[in-house]
C-alpha cells in the first residue's frame, strides 16, 4: 500500500515527494494525514563461511552471543532511523519483532516494525535489518578474514521490504 505515487506509477519523475519544483530537498508534510496503524517487514541476509555459521549456531563466537547482540543493534537502529535518514519523520514505534534464520552459509534477518501514525515504517524496518546484519559481521569478522585480512566470501545481500501495510484506526 503506497502512500504517494511512485515515479513509475505516475509515469514521470516529477512526482518525487522529497523535492520541490526547484529540485530542493524537503521533508514531506504529513500533518493533514489521518493516523493509521502501519506495519512493515524487511529482510536480508549475510553470507558467511559454514564454520562461522556453525559457531554462531553453537554460541562459540569469541565476542559473545552474536544473535542477541545483533537483535539489540537492530532494535536500536529502528528507534533511531529518523536520526540517520535525513527525510524520515520521527515516528512512535509500537512494536519491533526480529527473527533470525540460520542456513548452511548465511544468517537471514527479518525485522517487523509497527507504528500508529501519519507515515510508514518501512525505512525503520530496513535500518533494523542492515544494522542487525552489520552487527553480525562485526561479531564474526575475525573468523571471516582470509590470510590477507580481507572478506572474500562475506557479503550482506538481498535487503528488501517484504511487506508494507496500513489500516485505518477504528
Amino acid at each position: 500500500m503506497s502512500e504517494e505515487p511512485s515515479p513509475t506509477d505516475a509515469g514521470s519523475t516529477d512526482q518525487l515527494t522529497h523535492t520541490d519544483e526547484a529540485g530542493n530537498v524537503q521533508m514531506v508534510d504529513v500533518g493533514a494525514k489521518p493516523d493509521t496503524a502501519r506495519r512493515a517487514v524487511a529482510e536480508g541476509h549475510i553470507h558467511l563461511s559454514e564454520s562461522t555459521v556453525e559457531a554462531i549456531e553453537t554460541d562459540t563466537v569469541e565476542k559473545g552471543d552474536v544473535l542477541a547482540t545483533a537483535r539489540v543493534g537492530a532494535v536500536q537502529a529502528v528507534k533511531h532511523t529518523w536520526e540517520t535518514i535525513p527525510m524520515c519523520h520521527q515516528i512512535p514505534i509500537t512494536n519491533i519483532d526480529t527473527e533470525f534464520r540460520i542456513l548452511d552459509d548465511r544468517v537471514v534477518l527479518s525485522v517487523a516494525v509497527e507504528t500508529t501514525g501519519k507515515t510508514g515504517c518501512e525505512m525503520e524496518a530496513l535500518e533494523g535489518v542492515t544494522t542487525g546484519l552489520n552487527v553480525v559481521w562485526d561479531m564474526v569478522k575475525a573468523a571471516e578474514k582470509d590470510s590477507k585480512g580481507q572478506y572474500p566470501g562475506t557479503a550482506i545481500e538481498n535487503v528488501h521490504v517484504v511487506s508494507k501495510e496500513k489500516h485505518q484506526i477504528s
